[in-house]
């Protein structure tokens, strides 16, 4: 597959996600992604970081199990479900807050007292499913890794973008930017 091959099944997955609940929030899987990108470039991250906001959970479309993993007590692990496809077109900047996003939110847990509180009921059911919120050590370790504080930048947008019928810009504005950075 070439980039171009991949950023096309990308894209593809994501039009295919509009007809697909996120989860148990009131979003579709679509929705969701753009609104995430959107906040990411509303605080002028980079690119990169915009793409990763995009795809961060590009895994949930990369399996068999329903729109109800959760709800069903199952784990999908849709952190690093997608990374055996992104890595063919983008780099750590892209594919690692995608693959730290959800000890992210085990992380933020942990550091901010009121953070668990603002959390959905179907967040706090896959929080519980991802391990709970990480322990003091586990938090450090987490926060010293390379590109985990863009998780918990793209943590933060993650937990926003589930607002129905939010305008965003069209997936055609996210396609373009993933095209400039893909390598």
């Amino acid at each position: 597959m070439t980039t171009e091959d991949i950023i096309e099944a990308v894209i593809e997955l994501l039009e295919k996600s509009a007809a697909h609940r996120y989860g148990g929030e009131p979003v579709s899987q679509l929705e969701h992604a753009l609104q995430c990108a959107q906040q990411a470039e509303a605080e002028q991250s980079p690119d990169e970081l915009v793409i990763a906001a995009l795809l961060h959970d590009l895994g949930h479309m990369l399996h068999d199990l329903g729109d109800d993993a959760t709800q069903q007590g199952i784990d999908d692990k849709h952190e690093v479900r997608a990374l055996h496809l992104l890595r063919r077109a983008f780099g750590a900047p892209v594919l690692e807050p995608v693959r730290l996003h959800v000890d992210a939110k085990r992380y933020l847990c942990r550091v901010d007292a009121g953070y668990y509180d603002m959390l959905t009921p179907a967040s706090r059911g896959s929080l519980a499913l991802q391990g709970g919120p990480f322990s003091a050590e586990a938090a450090r370790r987490f926060i010293a890794q390379p590109h985990a504080r863009e998780a918990a930048r793209l943590r933060v947008w993650d937990d926003h973008a589930k607002t129905p019928g939010a305008a965003t810009p069209p997936l055609i504005h996210y396609a373009a930017i993933m095209r400039r950075r893909a390598t």
